[in-house]
């Protein structure tokens, strides 16, 4: 478990899966996190990605993960330096938008990640999706290169280094 200033972040475990699954079903999660991922203790057990419990004041409250960019060839960040990790989240309780929680768990978990060296971290929000691009920006992301077509969707690709 790592804490930080405002919040936690807890290693999603096994037990945690009913909570994603509940919030990955409301709908302001579901227009734009198109996956049910992490389904299963296997998908949860994925070398490639750190998944975590954000919780505030002992209040869990959103989903965060990060991944190494070069766990699949064909990914969209795989040309980022080495060491580079991508970072996908969501709030799940609906009462907890709109307060700055995002930019301000995200900005946290970037100084841990800069501390384990990771040169740059990337993002790929879905290029509609304004409330997470100005999330992203406030948290000091920017974007390097034009909205694209992915495996995974449509994506703005993002990113922010030390």
């Amino acid at each position: 478990m790592m804490a930080t200033n405002r919040y936690t972040f807890r290693k999603a475990a096994a037990a945690d899966l009913g909570l994603l699954r509940k919030w990955q079903s409301r709908p302001h999660v579901r227009e734009w996190w198109d996956s049910d991922e992490p389904g299963n203790e296997e998908e949860l057990a994925d070398p490639r990605i750190v998944r975590w419990i954000v919780s505030t004041v002992g209040r869990p409250f959103a989903y965060m993960q990060d991944y190494t960019v070069h766990g699949w060839e064909d990914h969209h960040f795989f040309g980022l330096p080495e060491g580079s990790r991508g970072i996908d989240q969501f709030i799940g309780d609906p009462d907890m938008i709109g307060k700055g929680h995002g930019s301000a768990f995200i900005t946290e978990r970037l100084t841990t990640l800069y501390e384990e060296s990771a040169p740059v971290v990337a993002v790929d929000p879905h290029p509609d999706n304004a409330r997470a691009t100005a999330a992203y920006r406030r948290a000091g992301f920017a974007e390097f290169g034009p909205p694209r077509e992915t495996r995974w969707g449509p994506i703005l690709p993002m990113k922010v280094g030390r």
